[in-house]
């Protein structure tokens, strides 16, 4: 027995020791927060994805105190996904620092040897504020006498909107962010009323759903900050343009101290009650520039920088294939807003509309990616042409002034193909209906005899006949709306007319349920048909339907007492049924059956 442990132990280290030589080591460095006040403390972090570890080489720390570490954590998990196990460890070694200088601090690398390899981690910055010279809130969200001060000054809460700039061209991207600072507790601030962006087009730069607070210092003082939201603008128009206020609710936790000894014995200092206040922002102006007016004919609105190229998939063809024009138009700026070039093609190539595809992201300086343009062109004759090269004119803000991008030209070398006349219309450049293939078409002679030519259709009992028709439709129509609007105020008979309907929809979704073996969920929509069918078939209103008023109106109307009894059997197996012993599907199947069995005679004996 005590060698079968010891074997089982052998293999087990051993297959622990193949996990971690599998897994490439690394070290991740991580400062919790990275922006603290002069004297205030944090967590500095080194996380390392494997136990296989030989050394630890610490940092060298400067310009904080090392109050306690390095302290080692070791994690480690077992998972199975999809039948394969994956084994996961790691080791932690913390630090505890407070910062004694201020200003901004990069703690070095620290390194370690693991599987006979030396890895360092990235270094890790921090920031260092100085202390305010009063910490203590002028408008504290403490009070007196019981009663939370729900006065909070706007030094203490406020929120911020910045500009990455004020004075621009037309179409050049502008960032604009959010920021809420505080002293305070803030629980939540959410947006109530957003800028009128008139003028701008505007995309939204999408940031985390869970938001986190850093310190920074604003005006003098350290303030909480948090980043609400970010937005991209695009001016579309020159001259002045104003950006209005944007108001916010912000929630405060405010502290509630209370004279009663015992509610402060049993509930400290006091409770917390949370207090509701608007912030809004100050409203922003931006100068905007036009664009200069030499705009070259191949400007197609775009402002920022760019890079032009093409690619053709196919030089050499037969007449009646396709080719494929790529451009693909990379860099920064109002991307989305740039038109679709227009490429000169032959006169003899069918061109369809180009396939445009965006893979941007948004950034401070616009958005940023490509911008594919895919045209299909079909060539129609044989022979050889010649695909133009393309003049794209872009406006560099930075440098201001216009910059022309030049494609390559194509030649095509068009092989004989099928000999049949083509008839293409070009619904792109709204051209003429073409007959390609022949120039002069040959009168078809043949054999048939002339015919006189037929009686003029005008005054004809044909032609009168479809005069009348309209009306006797019209008549028809107007005879039919009102039949069904006589019908539909019919309230009652309507919900009779459909109850049948209505029940055989809901069993066909209870069968479904059925077959997937949701059992909750089909007993409720078997016990939604049975009741609706009943409410609708005996005209009981829905604050009167219960078992009692079922089994009194089928008795009133002489319905068969063993109708009656079947379904109030039905009901109540459906109530039950959840929670019968046996075999789930089989009891389901007899529910379903019933309730079928059950609608069905009742419709024969029921004619309304």
């Amino acid at each position: 027995m005590k060698k079968a442990s010891l074997l089982l132990i052998l293999l087990l280290q051993l297959f622990s020791a193949k996990v971690y030589a599998d897994t490439t080591p690394t070290i991740v460095a991580s400062a919790v927060p990275d922006a603290v006040v002069k004297g205030d403390q944090l967590r500095l972090m080194y996380t390392i994805n494997t136990q296989n570890i030989k050394t630890f080489r610490p940092p060298v720390i400067q310009y904080f105190d090392v109050l306690m570490g390095p302290s080692r954590s070791q994690q480690s998990q077992t998972s199975y996904v999809n039948g394969k196990r994956t084994f996961s460890s790691s080791i932690t070694y913390t630090y505890i620092l407070m910062a004694t200088k201020e200003g901004d601090f990069t703690i070095p690398p620290a390194t370690i040897i693991a599987n006979g390899t030396s890895i360092t981690s990235n270094p890790v910055k921090i920031k260092v504020l100085p202390p305010d010279a009063d910490t203590q809130d002028s408008s504290s969200s403490s009070s007196t006498n019981g009663k939370k001060n729900s006065s909070i000054s706007g030094k203490s809460l406020f929120v911020v909107a910045a500009l990455s700039k004020t004075n621009v061209y037309a179409q050049e991207a502008i960032e604009l962010t959010y920021k809420v600072y505080t002293t305070l507790d803030l629980r939540g601030c959410a947006l109530l009323k957003a800028p009128d962006f008139n003028g701008f087009r505007t995309e939204e730069i999408k940031l985390p759903r869970t938001k986190s607070f850093t310190m920074e210092r604003y005006n003098g003082t350290n303030y909480k900050s948090v980043l609400m939201y970010k937005y991209l603008l695009f001016p579309q128009r020159s001259g002045k343009l104003q950006l209005p206020t944007a108001e916010f609710e912000a929630t405060i936790a405010q502290r509630v101290e209370s004279s009663d000894p015992f509610d402060a014995f049993f509930n400290g200092m006091g409770s917390y009650a949370e207090v509701k206040k608007r912030i809004r922002t100050t409203p922003k102006s931006i100068q905007v520039k036009a664009l200069p007016t030499n705009q070259p004919a191949s400007f197609l609105g775009g402002v920022g920088r760019f890079t032009l190229s093409s690619t053709i998939s196919k030089q050499k063809i037969k007449a009646n294939e396709a080719i494929t024009l790529t451009l693909t138009l990379a860099g920064s700026g109002n991307m989305k807003l740039i038109k679709t070039p227009v490429i000169d093609f032959p006169s003899d190539f069918e061109l369809y509309d180009p396939k445009v595809t965006n893979q941007l992201t948004t950034s401070s300086t616009g958005m940023t990616g490509k911008k594919t343009f895919e045209y299909l062109v079909i060539p129609r004759h044989a022979g050889k042409y010649t695909i133009p090269s393309l003049a794209f004119t872009y406006f560099d803000y930075a440098q201001k002034k216009y910059k022309t991008l030049q494609t390559e030209a194509y030649t095509i070398d068009v092989e004989k193909g099928d000999d049949t006349a083509q008839v293409s219309v070009n619904y792109t450049q709204q051209e003429d209906v073409k007959v390609l293939g022949n120039d002069i078409r040959y009168i078809k002679l043949g054999d048939a005899p002339l015919r006189a030519k037929e009686d003029i259709l005008f005054g004809s009992l044909t032609y009168i006949l479809w005069y009348l028709l309209p009306f006797l439709l019209f008549a028809m129509a107007l005879f039919i709306y009102r039949r069904q609007i006589k019908e539909n105020a019919n309230v009652i008979k309507k919900r009779t007319k459909s109850a049948n309907k209505v029940a055989v929809k809901r069993l066909r979704k209870a069968e479904q349920l059925m077959k997937k073996n949701q059992k909750n969920d089909f007993y409720d929509e078997v016990l939604r048909a049975m009741w609706g069918y009943v409410g609708d078939k005996l005209t009981i209103s829905t604050a009167n339907l219960n078992k009692d008023s079922i089994e009194d109106t089928m008795r009133s109307q002489q319905i068969p007492d063993e109708i009656v009894n079947a379904l109030l059997h039905v009901l109540n197996d459906c109530e039950f049924a959840r929670y019968a012993p046996g075999d789930e599907s089989e009891v389901m199947d007899k529910v379903y059956s019933a309730a079928i069995q059950l609608i069905s005679e009742m419709e024969n004996l029921i004619k309304r």
